[in-house]
């Protein structure tokens, strides 16, 4: 019997080679997931259910689930509404790069 060996995504990433597109990609879903992140965590610090939130964003329940899992690409309007349901101010910023050492 012959052992099979598995591969980390991060080695398959590096043996495939992440080209522009892909890096991209990988970075909108990093900055989706944060997101998704950082509502989760603010709706349980104040004892809220995807639920409650969902009907104070005026979404539904799944639509919440999708954002927290970094599913959806949000717009501002839903980010606001999110923001607001959560008590929160929404601040979009745009800065510059950092650039490479």
């Amino acid at each position: 019997m012959t052992e099979t060996t598995r591969t980390s995504l991060a080695d398959a990433r590096q043996a495939r080679g992440m080209t522009p597109e892909i890096e991209d990609e990988y970075a909108a879903a990093q900055l989706r997931f944060a997101l998704g992140e950082t509502v989760r965590t603010k709706r349980q610090d104040l004892g809220l259910s995807q639920h409650e939130l969902g009907h104070r964003a005026g979404m539904t329940q799944s639509a919440v689930a999708r954002f927290e899992a970094g599913g959806t690409v949000p717009t501002i309007p839903v980010l606001d509404r999110l923001a607001r349901a959560l008590g929160l101010e929404l601040r979009v910023e745009l800065a510059p790069t950092a650039k490479s050492a």
